[in-house]
């Protein structure tokens, strides 16, 4: 099932070059060129305020956004690059690719973890630590899954969930090669201070015994 893809609201930007660009900024917008498919590259901004607020949101560069400018018919697109302001890194100038439903892209896809009741480790009090809420993977643009989910179901404490445990939605791909970890359960802080005792007994109890054979 494809995840909503997020709005991008644009302005068609009349006018090219570095004094148009300049006018865009003192209105309160980001200059930016949208390339790329079988159309001319079309020179657009963006105001000032929504797209920093998106650049702190996080991960800006690989999420897919539909492009929408009045007047125009909608279209995907991903950010291929932001200029920023050397002395104040605000952004100035932002690039974006038009993207065919076909293309393949690397996005972060979020993980949703189900039957946590189901997990024995959890019932005894585990802690289920999670080493990636998001997973990037490279998919295509035109089927983008809305997560990926991780079935806890039979995990007891000291297991760990890694991406080779998971069934990832078809057409699907990790970007990274290796089996990473996604999450694990952990034992009770209060088991493992049990623990800890035990072992700091057992090891004050060891010199003891052998002193007691040498007598």
């Amino acid at each position: 099932m494809a995840g909503q893809i997020p709005d991008l609201h644009a302005e068609a930007r009349t006018g090219t070059g570095k004094g148009a660009a300049r006018q865009a900024r003192r209105d309160g917008f980001v200059p930016g060129v949208v390339y790329g498919g079988e159309a001319e590259p079309q020179a657009i901004q963006i105001p000032f305020n929504v797209l920093l607020k998106k650049l702190k949101e996080g991960r800006f560069l690989s999420t897919l956004f539909n492009l929408k400018v009045e007047g125009q018919d909608d279209v995907r697109v991903i950010c291929r690059g932001v200029q920023r302001d050397v002395v104040k890194d605000l952004p100035t100038h932002i690039d974006l690719l038009r993207l065919r439903r076909t293309s393949k892209i690397n996005l972060f896809i979020h993980v949703e973890f189900i039957n946590e009741e189901q997990a024995p480790g959890i019932k005894k009090g585990g802690v289920l630590t999670v080493v990636r809420p998001d997973i990037e993977l490279r998919v295509t643009a035109g089927d983008i899954p809305e997560k990926i989910v991780v079935d806890l179901a039979g995990l007891d404490v000291g297991d760990v969930i890694t991406i080779s445990d998971v069934t990832l939605p078809e057409g699907a791909k990790p970007t990274i090669d290796r089996d990473f970890v996604i999450a694990n359960i952990s034992a009770p802080s209060s088991l493992r201070s049990s623990d800890d005792d035990a072992d700091e007994g057992e090891a004050a109890e060891a010199p003891a015994e052998e002193a007691a054979a040498e007598e």
